[in-house]
């Protein structure tokens, strides 16, 4: 039986004691705030501390979107009061790079927009597979005049290269399940009505697989393939100070204007809308 516990914004269900779903539910747009850090700690806690637990999939219970943005509405002392997590890193960054080096495999099954921090979640899976109708990767950032702070710059170039990375973070539209499947964004874009089963029957398979032959082959994987701490280091101090520019504050007005953190054109478009601000 399923052991099943509601943390506010996140859904923990224990489907096996080797198979676990992390469902983030924060209706109506599935927002990252400095509220969400906690809760979101404590899971990659118990993902690094439990002895059984082989694989984990993050997905959404909220239509249209997996993960969105940072809350611009947050007060930034919300943020910065926070400690650094054990990494020395600070918390958002902190909880990427240890998800990212988790001995779990992890999995992003993605339905609906991964924008910002949503993308960054994904980007610290090792997988990530979405719908082919519904998924939307993007990192809007700077066309709001805000630089990326969750190790994006440090993790796209070693997943399609440094022309596509740049494509991505400087150009900030969305990008579609099957573009981004063809830029290697994503591992596969599925049918959506196949998604689920797909994920599923994949993480039902790996967590049959022995846990120290799982997570030792990982290890070595990260070896050639995870960017070191002092890539991603910078990128949220920079972001932070980005944020308080007077640039990103005229851009981020005008997009408050618009209807954004509010349900509506604007998140459903965020791609669009930013791609206007300057028009």
């Amino acid at each position: 039986m399923s052991d099943t516990t509601m943390a506010k914004q996140i859904l923990l269900t224990r489907r096996s004691p080797h198979y676990w779903r992390v469902t983030i539910n924060h209706p109506p747009l599935n927002i990252f705030g400095p509220d969400t850090i906690p809760q979101l700690n404590e899971i990659i806690t118990a993902l690094e501390t439990d002895e059984e637990v082989k694989v984990v999939v993050f997905d959404s219970a909220v239509q249209g979107f997996f993960l969105t943005h940072y809350d611009f509405l947050a007060k930034l002392e919300d943020t910065t009061r926070q400690s650094p997590g054990p990494t020395g890193l600070q918390p958002l960054p902190d909880m990427l790079v240890r998800l990212s080096r988790a001995s779990v495999v992890s999995i992003a099954s993605i339905r609906g927009r991964a924008t910002g921090v949503g993308s960054e979640l994904a980007l610290a899976c090792d997988m990530r597979f979405a719908s082919r109708e519904k998924a939307i990767l993007s990192h809007f950032e700077v066309g709001a005049g805000v630089v990326p702070g969750g190790g994006p710059m440090a993790r796209l170039p070693r997943l399609m290269g440094r022309g596509r990375a740049l494509e991505v973070l400087l150009g900030a539209d969305d990008i579609p399940g099957d573009l981004a499947e063809r830029y290697g964004y994503v591992n596969r874009s599925l049918p959506d009505a196949e998604l689920d089963e797909f994920v599923d029957a994949l993480a039902i398979r790996i967590a049959s697989f022995d846990k120290q032959a799982l997570s030792e082959t990982k290890r070595f994987v990260d070896v050639a393939s995870l960017p070191p701490d002092y890539e991603i280091a910078p990128e949220w101090d920079v972001c932070l100070a980005s944020i308080m520019r007077p640039a990103a504050q005229k851009r981020i007005k005008m997009l408050m204007g618009r209807g954004f953190h509010k349900p509506g054109d604007v998140e459903n478009r965020l791609g669009y809308h930013v791609g206007q601000l300057g028009r």
